[in-house]
């Protein structure tokens, strides 16, 4: 079921998140002059039938960027491209960590370089993660901008600077670091994921977000929120008490700051690993 995320005005770019988590990610950018995918970890059938749940065509893909090359994330590409003649971009590295992908036509990029992806200018930041050269974006077009970071332990620097003031905020937050320590993950896992090459935290992500966050910023996105080891409504409360928004629920699956009726309100919300989300 399509589950839009409505503004009052309409705006160039808007965000598809497919799904996001451990189990797989993708998500669309949809701009003037079609969708550019962000990852594939799905398979060719789950892309097109969450894309399709969403009322987009794979027709209008004219691009497909990665973050980086763990398998959550590029399983479904080497299928993806057999019925896709559009251009590849990874960062330099990246698709030579994977034998499947270094045989593709990618064309890479140094973190921190700017790409001109259809229509689109994206800025591209380094990440923290455990892998070669993982990298974040801000996709700019006509005065609108969205961010996007997730598998990263750290927000650093470039990150913070290009995720800050965009409208559509896709952050990280996937774990509660209090039920990550007393859960079933082995310790060197749950170690691996605190660390600044890991995940970053619901607490992170918070402490983060009033540094982020404008006027202009209308929806925030707690992305990749771990199923063992966090709850939607755990991410959704610790951004939202970083910024004084009011939850929707009791359940905490969204929260709303009312900024007056001359400015839209922020809105806060959860992605999820089975249900594709529209943000427009």
């Amino acid at each position: 079921m399509k589950q839009p995320v409505a503004t009052p005005f309409p705006r160039p770019l808007h965000l598809h998140i497919l799904g996001s988590g451990s189990q797989g990610n993708c998500a669309l950018i949809e701009g003037p002059q079609g969708l550019i995918m962000i990852d594939d970890g799905f398979s060719r059938r789950e892309v097109l039938t969450r894309m399709h749940d969403l009322d987009l065509n794979e027709d209008d893909v004219r691009a497909l960027i990665l973050t980086h090359e763990h398998s959550d994330h590029v399983s479904g590409v080497s299928v993806w491209v057999k019925r896709f003649d559009g251009p590849l971009f990874a960062s330099s590295g990246t698709a030579e960590a994977r034998k499947y992908l270094a045989c593709l036509p990618f064309e890479t990029f140094m973190p921190g370089e700017v790409l001109e992806v259809a229509g689109v200018r994206v800025e591209t930041f380094p990440t923290s993660h455990d892998v070669v050269n993982p990298v974040g974006f801000r996709f700019s077009c006509n005065g609108d901008s969205i961010g996007y970071a997730t598998d990263t332990g750290t927000l650093p620097p470039g990150a913070m600077r290009l995720l800050a003031d965009v409208r559509i905020l896709a952050l990280e937050s996937n774990h509660d670091v209090p039920m990550l320590r007393t859960g079933s993950y082995p310790r060197y896992l749950q170690d691996r994921i605190i660390s600044e090459r890991g995940h970053l935290s619901n607490a992170q992500a918070a402490e983060a977000l009033p540094q982020l966050v404008t006027s202009r910023t209308e929806h925030v996105i707690a992305m990749h929120i771990s199923q063992e080891n966090n709850r939607p409504s755990l991410a959704v409360r610790a951004l939202a008490e970083a910024v004084g928004a009011q939850l929707d629920d009791e359940l905490g699956s969204s929260a709303t700051l009312d900024r007056g009726s001359e400015k839209p309100a922020l809105r806060i919300r959860s992605a999820g690993q089975n249900r594709p989300i529209s943000i427009f």
